[in-house]
């Protein structure tokens, strides 16, 4: 029982990383990379379609990115869908493809970045703290029903927090490398 308790444990952890990791690609650090498209949707044939599924996005150097549709009749489309997702950047149309370039970033846009990242790092982390606190309380409530012995709660729950301190120094340790790819001029 405390085993899948810790599974479970693990499970959600990694998601909540896997989930800052996602969120952390959005976020411009002055390079292009074709991730910052990820949540751009086009509306397709009247359907909303995920940009990567209609089109092959590339960065040919570090200052552009390119998209290529599959369908050269959706490119219009595509414009349009990428100016209303607010990435901040503009595209040129050369009539086959679109063209983002990718501006520098000024201190300030920098500052503001960082503060961004350590506003998703402090959420995963807040995460991580909730997920910790329903595994105890799935421990107690297992120890309660007689499933567990005291002394195996408190192995479990030494487990739990041993696994949090883990989850959390790697939050960290991903919002470090962020910050400074962010930071590099």
């Amino acid at each position: 029982m405390a085993d899948d308790v810790q599974q479970r444990l693990k499970g959600k952890m990694e998601k909540t990383v896997s989930i800052l990791k996602e969120n952390l690609n959005t976020v411009r650090a002055g390079r292009a990379n074709p991730a910052l498209l990820d949540k751009v949707s086009v509306e397709y044939y009247g359907t909303p379609t995920p940009l990567k599924q209609i089109a092959n996005i590339s960065a040919p150097d570090p200052r552009s990115l390119l998209v290529v549709p599959f369908d050269p009749k959706s490119l219009h489309e595509i414009e349009k869908a990428i100016g209303a997702a607010n990435v901040g950047i503009n595209p040129s149309n050369d009539g086959k493809s679109l063209r983002l370039q990718i501006p520098q970033l000024t201190e300030e846009r920098r500052k503001e970045l960082t503060k961004l990242v350590h506003k998703f790092g402090e959420d995963a982390k807040v995460a991580i703290r909730n997920e910790r606190r329903d595994a105890n309380e799935r421990l107690k409530k297992q120890e309660k029903d007689g499933e567990l012995t005291e002394d195996d709660l408190k192995n479990e729950e030494k487990a739990v927090q041993k696994k949090t301190d883990e989850c959390v120094k790697d939050i960290d340790g991903i919002i470090a490398d962020k910050e400074k790819e962010i930071l590099e001029v």
